[in-house]
């Protein structure tokens, strides 16, 4: 049984989003009887959102879900400044163009997950440099440098990792924060905003922005953090070794989007389920207690509902085909030869001499500079290149036009 009363409360805990909540006696309430407009802010540092950004993405959809108002905030202005949350060093400044057509590629994603429109509980976008570009540097001292002491500011954990690392923190980034509180103040005002959703790592920033709109209108607005999602094996959510899994289609193929969840470790498949379909909560947990090789049909119930979700139903449909025909009947790769790779890793030149594709790891070093060897069908270009792999998740390793085999973590 739920603590809340209200559905967005109520779903948000069952579903696992819930780390941290200002007063959510008050918020449950307020839920409970109106329309809550909740925003969270993306700055649009790269034409796409990655994996990473998928549990506050998805909390929004959970937002609308259950009947109340979502506001997706761009950085436009913030994003000129850079977020130093957890950044050991200033991010590059990105020209006004950029900055657009990053934003143009993230709204993608967003129009495929939540209903945009005019309507109470329809979703709305809009541009934090709208307001922020026009404040005058003496105005943004007089109205909002007030409210601020730096004593409170220095304790802040995005400012304190740089001075305890000593890594240098301009003075443009450390006014991030007194805009991210500006931001709320202004939704709260113009737009009836009750609510700042983010991760565990923006509880400071949303609490600033709680306090400067208290004491500049006298509103009450409420704060809501995730927890920070890493995976079973403890690495950051959306990071592999080949870098970020983009949400878009241009930035990465939808068959590798697939992969990705079809190889999650089989502990991190009921929460993803959770957080990241529409299935009921009964059938995921049918899903989570299948065992040994059985739970990865459920690994491919989340790859095809999460890719169908962000990428479209044809997108899922190709990927899962595409798997099927590639490993076998049912996306195990039964008819293949497996090698079982430690957390160690293995390498490539060594994969190939313990499968038998070559004879010693030269003959390995030759087929690799003859451009025809594939990892995952991707071109390797060193046959000294480590895999590693989560327990349980699965690369194709092939060898020519004619051998074919399956990398499975262990």
């Amino acid at each position: 049984m739920s603590e809340y009363t209200s559905d967005l409360l109520t779903l948000l805990e069952q579903r696992g989003y819930i780390h941290q909540v200002t007063d959510a006696g008050a918020l449950d309430a307020l839920a409970a009887k109106q329309v809550v407009p909740g925003y969270i802010g993306f700055d649009a540092t790269a034409p796409s959102l990655h994996v990473g950004h998928m549990v506050q993405i998805f909390m929004l959809r959970r937002l609308q879900q259950a009947g109340h108002k979502p506001v997706v905030v761009m950085g436009g202005g913030t994003t000129r400044i850079g977020d130093p949350t957890g950044r050991d060093e200033s991010r590059k400044m990105l020209t006004d163009e950029a900055i657009e057509d990053n934003i143009a590629g993230i709204r993608t994603v967003f129009e495929r997950l939540l209903v945009f429109g005019d309507g109470p509980t329809d979703a709305v976008m809009v541009n934090n440099n709208d307001w922020l570009g026009k404040l005058g540097y003496i105005e943004l001292l007089q109205e909002v440098g007030t409210h601020f002491t730096i004593n409170r500011m220095l304790t802040f954990d995005s400012v304190k990792l740089r001075l305890d690392r000593e890594q240098p923190m301009t003075f443009l980034e450390f006014n991030y924060m007194i805009l991210q509180g500006y931001d709320f103040r202004h939704l709260a005002r113009e737009m009836g905003v009750r609510l700042q959703m983010g991760g565990s790592d923006q509880w400071g920033n949303i609490i600033n922005g709680m306090e400067l709109t208290r004491r500049m209108d006298s509103t009450e607005v409420f704060g809501l953090t995730t927890p920070l999602l890493t995976t079973a094996d403890g690495a950051k959510m959306g990071k592999t070794a080949a870098g970020a899994v983009w949400l878009n289609e241009d930035q990465l193929p939808a068959w590798d989007f697939w992969q990705y969840w079809r190889n999650v470790d089989d502990r991190d498949v009921g929460k993803f389920l959770k957080l990241f379909t529409d299935l009921p909560l009964d059938e995921i947990a049918r899903l989570e207690a299948l065992e040994g090789s059985e739970i990865n049909a459920a690994k491919v119930v989340l790859a095809n509902e999460v890719t169908r979700l962000v990428r479209g139903r044809d997108a899922a449909a190709k990927a899962e085909a595409t798997a099927t025909e590639t490993f076998g009947a049912g996306g195990l790769g039964g008819d293949l030869p497996v090698l079982e790779v430690t957390s160690e890793g293995v390498r490539i030149g060594s994969a190939l001499t313990a499968l038998g594709f070559t004879a010693s790891n030269g003959e390995a070093k030759r087929k690799v500079a003859e451009g025809a060897v594939k990892l995952d069908d991707e071109p390797v270009h060193d046959a000294g290149q480590l895999v590693e792999l989560a327990p349980g998740a699965e690369s194709k390793l092939t060898l020519g036009r004619k051998k074919y085999a399956i990398l499975r973590g262990t």
